[in-house]
């Protein structure tokens, strides 16, 4: 069994069906659903809570997903402060990726694969990250 941990935007993707990505989303979590866990972290909770007016509304969604969700290892949390001072440093321009960090190095940490649209800062800086995204999965 393969621990699986769902990046924001596909999150985001199941909840809205009328995005041009929810089909694609949606077969490709479906088809690795047998055998595997999907888990999400606090950082894309909160991501994604900003979509929902009440915490029991969103409960029930992310129970109807059964993801579960996993804390952040310290071990995570240090990698993710290291990788961003590198983007940094790298001249990376958009000041708002802070979170994308956080999930790639818990993920990376943790030994699980990433489930996500978004694979460029996250193949960038956590090479060893096994990505299931729209061209590789």
């Amino acid at each position: 069994m393969a621990i699986i941990l769902v990046d924001s935007n596909m999150v985001l993707d199941i909840a809205d069906e009328t995005s041009s990505w929810h089909e694609w989303t949606s077969q490709t979590l479906e088809g690795l659903d047998d055998g595997n866990r999907f888990v999400i972290n606090p950082v894309i909770y909160a991501e994604v809570s900003i979509g929902y007016k009440t915490i029991e509304e969103y409960e029930k969604f992310i129970r109807h997903c059964e993801f579960d969700i996993y804390d952040i290892p310290r071990e995570a949390l240090f990698l993710a402060g290291k990788a961003f001072s590198q983007y940094r440093r790298s001249q990376g321009g958009k000041r708002n990726v802070l979170p994308d960090f956080f999930i790639g190095a818990h993920a990376a940490v943790s030994n699980m694969k990433l489930a996500t649209r978004d694979k460029g800062r996250f193949g960038t800086y956590f090479p060893t990250l096994e990505l299931i995204s729209p061209d590789r999965h």
